[in-house]
């Protein structure tokens, strides 16, 4: 083998190894800045929490608002669409809520635990329990995201404040936001 032809393979070695130290540093540079993370399906009816490397800690059955289509003004009973996170969680035990159902004021029907989502520039959006488990699995909400009582529970076990949540739309959805 001629020098030249040496040289060229040991350079082609070097860059190969460098670009694999490089590929892992950024792997691993990527995976600091991850954390756990929620997205909720409008299409499934679920909240999903999703690890740090992406795996499903726990699925749950869900309700969302009553309307299709994203957000657009208070009182317009649809759940807003897209990337948001927990901005606080707060003790909903003593929380009550007439539903304008002809049922009137409804004590503790938020379940023990409301976490608020930061969802601009609506506000009074959040992931909580519910007064009605049949509910659970349609579209009841004035907009919030329902969850049975107990898996609110086991859920405020896993969560934080500032963790991501991503709502995503069903088919309905898209559909009326596009038009």
């Amino acid at each position: 083998m001629n020098i030249r032809r040496l040289y060229l393979l040991a350079l082609s070695a070097i860059m190969l190894l460098c670009s694999a130290r490089l590929t892992t540093a950024a792997a691993q540079q990527s995976n600091e800045g991850s954390q756990k993370y929620i997205v909720i399906s409008k299409q499934d009816f679920t909240l999903t929490l999703y690890n740090e490397s992406g795996e499903v800690v726990v699925q749950y059955p869900v309700a969302v608002g009553k309307n299709y289509g994203n957000k657009q003004r208070v009182g317009d009973y649809r759940t807003p669409e897209g990337e948001f996170h927990i901005s606080q969680i707060q003790s909903a035990k003593t929380w009550g809520h007439d539903f304008g159902d002809g049922k009137g004021f409804i004590n503790n029907c938020y379940g023990n635990w409301f976490f608020r989502l930061h969802t601009p520039p609506h506000k009074g959006i959040g992931i909580h329990g519910t007064h009605a488990p049949e509910s659970i699995g349609t579209r009841a909400t004035e907009g919030c995201i329902r969850l049975h009582n107990e898996d609110l529970d086991a859920l405020y076990k896993l969560i934080e404040v500032g963790m991501k949540v991503i709502i995503e739309p069903s088919t309905e959805d898209t559909i009326v936001n596009t038009h």
